[in-house]
């Protein structure tokens, strides 16, 4: 299982064409995605966005073969998962949420018994590296109950790695994380993806997905709401704030900059928000040294993630959300 997956290698890691998955209860059906259709390119750190609800654990569970489609197609590394499930399975890495290790096994036997499940042959095992990667080389015989937060989520790291998927799906890996475990996870897998290994990654921390992916997708109701180079998303809010310190204390808004609609702030600070593709920030300036203003400093800010993601899911949520 482990060598079908060598045989081609395609331009899209993972690609997804209109799936749809619809949950039904004892109440009314629940369509958690809505005719998603997703490329991730090979090679790429992908990150998949979107609010408690919106259909990304969805998304990952049919890759993942825990969760049965409605409809629709989905490939990993070129494999039909219907077609091929057993190949697809095989490209594929997932490490979940939930720290699901059983506590009486040690690190070794963990990914042993894993690496046994994927049909990875003794001789080709490389539990011992793979321990040594996510620094937990030290700890290969430690009960897995005896093991930190942070270790734990390291292992799950491991765990995903057994069979060297060339894809791993990284499903809100940092929750609970401290910063310092966080900065040596992201480390490792931003060497992981720069050996060639395709990262998808679902976060809540939006500063982590502008600065670890190179695209993004958000979900939203279980619709695809975006999906862009990260660049090209952070273009599309054409707006900055400007923040300017003057020489003197302000009790009003001076004639000459009302109709750029500042703020007051304390410590003789005033903020004008305004479009770059608009008004240049000459007239602003401007503006300023009307009203007899003299600028001490000055500061801009740019649109960031988070921006775009309020901007994108703000409405509100709806009631067919369905699995988050």
């Amino acid at each position: 299982m482990v060598q079908s997956i060598s045989h081609a290698i395609p331009d899209l890691a993972v690609e997804t064409d209109g799936l749809v998955k619809v949950y039904h209860g004892r109440g009314p059906a629940k369509r958690a995605l809505d005719g998603v259709s997703l490329s991730v390119p090979r090679g790429s750190f992908f990150g998949l966005l979107g609010p408690n609800g919106a259909g990304k654990s969805t998304l990952i569970n049919i890759l993942a073969g825990l969760v049965v489609k409605t409809a629709g197609t989905a490939r990993i590394w070129g494999r039909d998962i219907d077609q091929d499930g057993r190949g697809a399975k095989a490209a594929i890495g997932v490490v979940p949420q939930e720290l699901n290790l059983d506590p009486f096994f040690t690190p070794l036997e963990l990914l042993d018994v894993q690496a046994g499940m994927y049909g990875v042959p003794k001789a080709e095992r490389r539990t011992m590296d793979i321990l040594e990667a996510v620094g937990l080389a030290d700890k290969a015989g430690a009960y897995a109950r005896t093991l930190s937060g942070g270790m734990r989520r390291r292992l799950l790291v491991a765990k995903a790695m057994v069979h060297a998927p060339p894809v791993l799906v990284l499903d809100e890996p940092t929750a609970g994380v401290d910063i310092e475990l966080r900065q040596q996870l992201w480390a490792f897998v931003r060497e992981l993806n720069a050996r060639g290994t395709t990262i998808l990654l679902t976060t809540h921390y939006l500063e982590e997905a502008e600065q670890l992916c190179d695209r993004i997708a958000i979900i939203n109701h279980g619709k695809l709401v975006a999906c862009d180079t990260t660049g090209n998303l952070l273009k599309r809010i054409d707006g900055k704030a400007l923040t300017i310190t003057v020489d003197r204390d302000l009790t009003e808004v001076p004639a000459a900059l009302a109709p750029f609609a500042p703020e007051l702030r304390p410590e003789r600070r005033i903020v004008v928000r305004y479009r770059p593709s608009a008004m240049p920030i000459s007239r602003i300036l401007d503006a300023f040294a009307a009203a007899g203003l003299v600028i001490m400093d000055l500061s801009t800010e740019e649109t960031d993630l988070e921006d775009i993601f309020l901007q994108l899911t703000s409405s509100k949520i709806a009631s067919h959300g369905g699995e988050g």
